[in-house]
């Protein structure tokens, strides 16, 4: 184990400090600043090496938590981020994405805060890179087999690198212009700066994946051609069909889906111009859903100066402490203070929208209203209705599943209940040759469960081109997270 007294002596959680709000909303760099190393050094050596690490089931890739975060405090960094590449292909996107289930599973969480994983994650990966060690890892040997992998998510960046570096000949299909999918145009640039993505990227066309950007399949190469073309085919397309709002007033100007509004201003922020861009300057703005995209509004619209940024949620405010139905080491529904919260604005819960408001065609305001849980579901509080103005309304409800018409109609492949593409336990859909990883699958869900789900996908793929495979499979497809 790391230090044996080690939780006994840093009984504190520390984390890196986030820049000043006055200063970072004026910039689009990354909020956290670098923590002294010998502060993280210590955390890690809170881990305690449990005799049964529960932190590995609440990470879905399975991560060497105890044997990497022993390897920290030692600064044995080297050895550190192969245990880590062992089961992650892409640690600087879990460690700055990811809500960590593992830290809400860590025993020492039991009583205690748990250990930092993520943020030792994050700065093993970061020190790696910065040294050297993250070299490329071609294959030894081609196998003569093709993949075409249709989505350069982490789902599909993650399937495309297992695959390359099996010695299959492998293509990334993306129809934005450059690869990395929502990591690269849905994540904010405060949340991950570019160039994290773009080292990675370097690394697999070196290693031998071939990327073509600003191919839409479904479009401009229809399915039946990657079938020809490929002797397998990966869909890893996310699910990218928004939930709607469905009240009078919704096709007002100003009400947008978030993943409208979030793109160009991430496009914007690397220097690019985007035409009849929205933005939030001098608006008031709602932000209708309380998840991380919602929070991805709220900060962006801070950024672009908005007036003012109210988020409505319709489920209560979450406490602050577990409840009896969400015990450790399941992940449970906490009040959380994400830094785009933490920017400024109000966070409005158990309200619900009635109507959305508009003068001359465009939004002016949104009628709302308290609501509480009853035996038949929502049910309104009297006498709480209100008006709030806005001039731009964004919907960030989740995702209902994977886009229908296109390459998933011209592959003709099965769908579940769910609307996600059906698949077997080798991932396979009903069409032989044709696999799914990631939301497209799964549902839409988290990006370690994405990053798993590519590296289960690819052994499939492995299997199905070679008869065997010696790729890890870190989870199976009818696994569900302890995630809400």
């Amino acid at each position: 184990m790391a230090d044996p007294q080690g939780f006994l002596k840093t009984r504190e959680r520390e984390l890196p400090a986030r820049r000043p709000v006055p200063v970072r909303i004026r910039d689009w760099k990354e909020v956290y600043e670098e923590q002294e190393l010998g502060q993280l050094q210590r955390q890690a050596g809170r881990c305690m090496d449990c005799g049964i690490p529960f932190c590995h089931s609440g990470c879905p890739l399975g991560n060497l938590i105890p044997e990497w975060n022993d390897l920290a405090w030692k600064g044995d960094w080297r050895e550190a981020i192969e245990r880590l590449h062992a089961t992650n292909n892409f640690p600087e996107f879990t460690g700055r994405l990811c809500p960590a289930p593992c830290e809400t599973a860590c025993v020492l969480g039991i009583n205690q805060p748990a250990v930092t994983i993520k943020q030792i994650e994050v700065t093993t990966i970061d020190r790696a890179f910065d040294a050297g060690y993250v070299q490329p890892q071609a294959p030894e040997r081609l196998s003569g087999k093709t993949v075409a992998v249709v989505g350069s998510g982490p789902a599909g960046l993650a399937a495309a690198q297992q695959l390359t570096r099996a010695g299959h000949t492998v293509a990334v299909y993306e129809r934005a212009d450059k690869p990395g999918g929502l990591l690269r145009y849905g994540i904010p640039e405060f949340k991950m700066e570019k160039s994290v993505l773009d080292r990675r990227i370097a690394q697999m066309e070196a290693e031998g994946t071939r990327f073509r950007s600003g191919v839409d399949v479904g479009g401009d190469v229809t399915g039946k051609q990657l079938r020809d073309r490929y002797d397998a085919v990966v869909l890893a397309i996310g699910a990218t069909v928004p939930r709607d709002l469905p009240v009078p007033g919704r096709e007002l100007d100003g009400v947008m889906q978030a993943m409208d509004f979030l793109p160009p201003a991430n496009r914007v922020a690397l220097g690019e111009t985007v035409e009849g861009q929205v933005t939030a300057e001098g608006k008031d703005v709602i932000v209708i859903g309380g998840g991380d995209t919602g929070a991805d509004c709220i900060g962006t619209s801070h950024r672009q100066g908005a007036r003012s940024v109210t988020s409505l949620e319709i489920m209560p405010q979450p406490g602050e402490e577990r409840v009896a139905g969400q015990p450790w080491p399941t992940y449970p529904m906490l009040f959380r203070v994400a830094s785009a919260h933490e920017e400024g604005g109000e966070r409005v819960y158990a309200t619900s929208t009635k109507e959305i408001l508009g003068e001359d065609g465009k939004v002016c305001g949104i009628r709302v209203v308290e609501v509480r849980l009853g035996d038949k579901g929502f049910e309104e509080v009297e006498g709480t209705e209100r008006v709030l103005p806005a001039q731009l309304i964004l919907l960030a409800m989740g995702f209902l599943g994977p886009q229908g018409p296109g390459v998933v109609e011209q592959l003709e492949v099965e769908l579940d209940e769910r609307s996600n593409v059906k698949r077997d336990n080798d991932y396979m859909s009903s069409v032989p040759g044709v696999f799914v990883a990631g939301d497209a699958g799964r549902g839409q869900s988290l990006i370690v469960w994405a990053i798993a789900e590519g590296r289960s996908a690819a052994a499939g793929v492995d299997r199905f081109l070679t008869g065997a495979t010696a790729l890890p499979r870190p989870i199976n497809p009818k696994d569900r997270p302890l995630v809400v």
